[in-house]
C-alpha cells in the first residue's frame, strides 16, 4: 500500500463564519457542502482509500465474516404468503440473486406462480434500487409501486396492468411512500416531495391519462407538516393524515367518490396528536388531547366533529396507546407498557370481550409489517398476522386466531449454518441515570459468559423521535456472540419504551437525558463485571449517531471504539439551514434556533461544535452520498475536525458509500460486506478473538 495513503487525509481549512444570538460561529469544513465541486469528491474518495489502507488487515477477517453471515441467510426463501382478497401474495429470494421477486397466486398456494416485479431486473445496470410503495388495486388488476435507484428515498412511481404485465404509467418523479386506491380501480392518489424532502401536496392521477395532467387535490403549505395518504383496512374511507412532529390533523373522502372533497375531522390543534380508524358507522380516533399515553375514542362517520368524541379506552399512566387497527369482529390495540410491547385485543366496542396476546417469553417483539408492506390487508378475517422475535428466538411469522386464541406458527426463520437458541441467554438489567431514573439494559450473549470485566461488549442506541429499540433477533449478532461479545441495547429516554413520559424527556430542552442515560448504561455494564472501558465499543445510526458522537465528545476515555452510521453531529449547522431536508418539521426534535434558549442548548452539546483537543476513541464513521436525511458532508466534516483537533493515534475512518444513501447498499450480498467491515473493525479494535467458538 503506498505511504501516502497511510496518511489521513487532511481537508482545507475554507471557513465559513455566521454570528447568531451572539455568538459567531465558525465553520472550517463548510466547503465540504458543495456535492458539486469536483474536490470534494476528490475528499471522499482520498478518506475511502485510506480507510482501505487502514483496514487492509483485516481484509481476512472481514472476508471470513462475510462468509459467516451469507452462511446465515436461506438464499432461496419466501415470505409467508399474505391473502389479499382471491390472491396470496408474496416475495422470494433465489441464490445468488440481491434481490427481492414479488409474486401471488390466486386462489390457493397450490396455484401457478405469477411473478409481479423482479427487483434484479430493475437493478440491472444501477447502483441502488429498492421497491418501497407496492399496493395492488382493490380489484387485483392493476399494481402500484415505487422504485429508489439512489438511496436517497425519492420514488419513481409505476402503474402495471396485472393482466398484460405491461406498464401503463410512470415513472412518475418525485414521489414519497405512500398511495391510496379509490375504489374504482381507476384513481390513485399520491404524494410527492418538495425541495426539502418533505411530502407537500397530494394528487390524484386516473388510470389511462397523462400524468403531468394530474390534478393537485391538497396543497400543505407549512413546512412543519408532511402528508401521508392510506386506505382505511375497511376499504371504506381514504385519509390524508397531516403532522408535524407534535401535531396532526387528518381528512377523509369516501373512496367510491374520488372526485369529492377530503373533509377535516378536526382542524389542527397546537401539541394535539390524532389518528384514524374507521369501522362501520364509525371512525376510531387515537388521541393524546389530555392524555399523554393516548387514549381511543369513537365518532359518528356522519358527523365526526371533535364534539361528538365520545371515549371508549381511557388514558392509562402505565400504558402507552401506539396503534389501533380495526377488523370486521374485532378491535386490535398495540400497547406498550413497562417496557414489553402487547396485543390487546376486543369487540369492536373496544370494551368487551377484552384480552391479551400472550407470548411465550418474557422479553421480545413483534412486528405487523415488513418495511412499507402490511402483513394484514383482509378486514373481514379473525386472524392477526405478526413477526415474532426475542434476542435468542429467530423470527416467526405468527397466526393468532383473535376468535379462539390460538397461536399458528406458519414458519420460522431458518438458520442454514445452524443456529441452537439454548446456546445463548438474554438478560434484562437496569442502569440508574444521572438524576436517578432507572433505565432498561436488554443483553444477550453467549451462555457460560464469565463476568471478569474481559468481555468485549457492543452497546447499542438510539434515543429519538419516540422510536423504542426494541430487543429482536439478528442472525448477524451472531458472529460477535461467538467470539465472546456482549451485545447491549440501551433504552434511553428519547425513545417510548416507557410510555410518552420517556419521549419527552429525551428532547428538545431535554435532549441531554439521552447522552448521560447512555453513558450510565456503560457504566452500570462496567461495574457489574461484564466488560471494560477497553473492551467496550459503542454503535449508533443516524440520530443514534448523534447520540454516540456525543458522548464521545462527553467520556471520550470510557470507550474503545466507536461506529457511527450515517450520524447526525452537525446539530446547529442543519438547524440553521430551513432548506434542508427535514430541518423545519424537526425544529420540534431539538428546537428552534430563532429561540435563544433552544439555540443556546443546541449549541452546548452539537458534536460537531463541541470537537476538542483531546483523546477519542478509534473512530469507524459511515456516510452515503445520496443520503437526504444526514447528508454526506455531516459526517465529512465532523471527522475533518476530529482529525484536525484530537491528541491520539487512534484510528479514525470514515468510510463513505458513493452509490447509496441513508440506508446503506440495496443489494442483499453488498450490504452484508458493509456489516462485516464494522464487525472486523470492533473485533480488531477490542481485541477480541478472530475465531468463533
Amino acid at each position: 500500500m503506498p505511504d501516502e495513503i497511510l496518511s489521513a487525509p487532511v481537508a482545507p481549512v475554507m471557513s465559513q463564519t455566521r454570528v447568531h444570538h451572539g455568538y459567531t460561529l465558525v465553520d472550517p469544513y463548510a466547503w465540504l457542502q458543495n456535492k458539486a465541486d469536483p474536490a470534494v469528491i476528490a475528499y471522499l474518495e482520498a478518506e475511502n482509500a485510506y480507510a482501505r489502507a487502514r483496514l487492509q488487515h483485516t481484509q481476512a477477517l472481514q472476508e471470513q465474516i462475510f462468509d459467516e453471515l451469507r452462511s446465515r441467510v436461506k438464499e432461496d426463501d419466501s415470505t409467508v404468503p399474505q391473502p389479499s382478497g382471491h390472491y396470496f401474495y408474496y416475495w422470494r429470494t433465489e441464490e445468488d440473486k440481491q434481490y427481492r421477486i414479488f409474486c401471488r397466486k390466486q386462489g390457493s398456494l397450490d396455484a401457478p406462480e405469477e411473478v409481479l416485479i423482479d427487483e434484479n431486473v430493475l437493478a440491472e445496470g444501477m447502483p441502488y434500487c429498492r421497491v418501497s410503495v407496492f399496493e395492488p388495486s382493490p380489484d387485483h388488476t392493476l399494481l402500484a409501486y415505487s422504485v429508489d435507484t439512489t438511496g436517497a428515498w425519492v420514488f419513481d412511481l409505476y402503474i402495471k396492468d396485472l393482466r398484460t404485465g405491461k406498464l401503463i404509467t410512470g415513472a412518475i418523479p418525485n414521489t414519497a411512500w405512500g398511495v391510496a386506491w379509490a375504489s374504482d380501480c381507476r384513481t390513485l392518489f399520491y404524494t410527492i416531495f418538495d425541495e426539502a424532502h418533505r411530502p407537500y401536496q397530494l394528487h390524484r392521477h386516473t388510470i389511462g391519462r397523462n400524468p403531468d395532467g394530474d390534478s393537485l387535490v391538497y396543497h400543505e403549505p407549512d413546512d412543519a407538516f408532511s402528508l401521508k395518504i392510506t386506505r382505511t383496512p375497511s376499504g371504506a374511507f381514504l385519509l390524508l393524515t397531516l403532522a408535524s412532529q407534535s401535531t396532526s390533523e387528518v381528512r377523509y373522502l369516501a373512496a367510491d367518490q374520488p372526485q369529492g372533497n377530503f373533509q377535516v375531522i378536526h382542524p389542527r390543534q397546537h401539541w394535539m396528536e390524532y389518528y384514524v380508524e374507521h369501522h362501520g358507522d364509525r371512525f376510531l380516533i387515537r388521541s393524546n388531547e389530555q392524555a399523554e399515553n393516548f387514549k381511543v375514542m369513537e365518532a359518528p362517520v356522519a358527523n365526526p366533529a371533535k364534539s361528538q368524541w365520545r371515549e371508549i379506552i381511557p388514558h392509562r399512566a402505565d400504558t402507552l396507546i401506539e396503534d389501533v387497527r380495526a377488523f370486521r369482529d374485532h378491535l386490535v390495540v398495540f400497547e406498550r407498557s413497562e417496557g414489553l410491547e402487547r396485543i390487546r385485543i376486543s369487540a369492536p366496542d373496544g370494551r368487551t370481550s377484552v384480552g391479551y396476546v400472550p407470548f411465550p417469553e418474557p422479553v421480545y417483539t413483534f412486528q405487523t409489517s415488513i418495511g412499507s408492506i402490511q402483513l394484514n390487508r383482509e378486514f373481514n378475517t379473525t386472524v392477526l398476522r405478526f413477526l415474532y422475535s426475542s434476542l435468542v428466538t429467530p423470527e416467526s411469522t405468527i397466526d393468532y386466531d383473535m376468535l379462539t386464541g390460538t397461536w399458528d406458527v406458519k414458519k420460522q426463520q431458518e438458520i442454514p449454518s445452524g443456529y441452537d437458541a439454548a446456546q445463548y441467554e438474554a438478560q434484562r438489567l437496569h442502569a440508574t441515570a444521572a438524576d436517578g431514573t432507572s433505565i432498561p439494559i436488554s443483553l444477550v450473549y453467549r451462555k457460560g459468559l464469565q463476568r471478569d470485566g474481559r468481555n468485549p461488549t457492543l452497546l447499542y442506541g438510539y434515543g429519538s423521535y419516540g422510536y423504542s429499540m426494541d430487543p429482536g433477533f439478528d442472525a448477524r449478532r451472531i458472529s460477535l456472540l461467538d467470539r465472546g461479545f456482549v451485545y447491549a441495547i440501551a433504552h434511553i429516554r428519547g425513545g417510548s419504551e416507557l410510555g410518552r413520559v420517556w419521549y419527552e424527556q429525551g428532547r428538545l430542552l431535554h435532549k441531554k437525558n439521552s447522552f448521560t442515560d447512555f453513558i450510565a448504561c456503560a457504566e452500570h455494564l462496567i461495574a457489574a463485571g461484564y466488560t471494560l472501558p477497553d473492551k467496550l465499543a459503542i454503535l449508533g445510526g443516524s440520530a443514534g449517531g448523534l447520540l454516540v458522537s456525543a458522548v464521545a465528545n462527553l467520556r471520550p476515555e470510557l470507550f474503545k471504539a466507536v461506529v457511527a452510521v450515517v450520524p447526525f453531529t452537525n446539530v446547529v449547522t442543519a438547524m440553521l439551514m430551513p432548506e434542508l431536508p427535514l430541518t423545519v418539521p424537526e425544529y420540534e426534535q431539538w428546537g428552534n434556533p430563532a429561540d435563544p434558549a433552544a439555540f443556546d442548548y443546541m449549541l452546548s452539546y452539537s458534536p460537531y461544535d463541541n470537537v476538542e483537543a483531546k483523546a477519542y476513541p478509534h473512530m469507524l464513521v459511515i456516510a452515503g452520498l445520496h443520503d437526504l436525511q444526514v447528508p454526506y458532508w455531516d459526517p465529512a466534516k465532523w471527522v475533518a475536525k476530529l482529525r484536525t483537533q484530537k491528541t491520539d493515534d487512534n484510528q479514525l475512518l470514515l468510510v463513505t458509500n458513493m452509490a447509496a444513501g441513508h440506508s446503506g447498499a440495496s443489494g442483499r450480498y453488498d450490504h452484508l460486506r458493509e456489516d462485516a467491515q464494522i464487525y472486523a473493525f470492533l473485533i480488531d479494535t477490542l481485541g477480541a478473538r478472530t475465531e468463533p467458538g
